[in-house]
């Protein structure tokens, strides 16, 4: 028998964004959320560094401080070390949580332009 296949942590996110044409895809235990070329938010729970489970979001510095005035539980992802990478976190141990990602979710649909990222090519050898 193969590898059970892993389950996509935070599935209501899935739920919140069904009207957007998205496309899941599954890297290092992770799940990240496309549209077309654009990563807008990766799915982690895993065992290790568990401070940093939660959704994280594809953003840049610029937008730190209008979202973290959005998301005050908001922060900048452990695992990347300093200084902060453009990516945060809505942690999964906040107290609000559910309501924050819920709340993310809707900003998404809106087309936030805070939100949202075409990653960089990857230069070929």
């Amino acid at each position: 028998m193969g590898k059970p296949k892993p389950t996509i942590p935070f599935e209501f996110v899935l739920e919140n964004l069904n009207r957007l044409d998205f496309t899941v895809k599954a890297f290092f235990g992770c799940h990240s959320i496309y549209v077309g070329e654009k990563l807008y938010l990766t799915l982690r729970k895993k065992k290790d560094h568990k401070r940093d489970n939660g959704v994280w979001i594809a953003t840049s510095h610029e937008h730190h401080e209008s979202l973290q005035r959005e998301f005050p539980n908001m922060r900048s992802i452990e695992l990347f070390g300093n200084p902060p990478s453009s990516w945060q976190n809505l942690p999964a141990d906040a107290d609000d949580f559910e309501e924050s990602v819920n709340h993310l979710c809707e900003l998404i649909m809106k087309k936030d332009s805070r939100i949202g990222r075409i990653p960089k090519k990857k230069k070929k050898k």
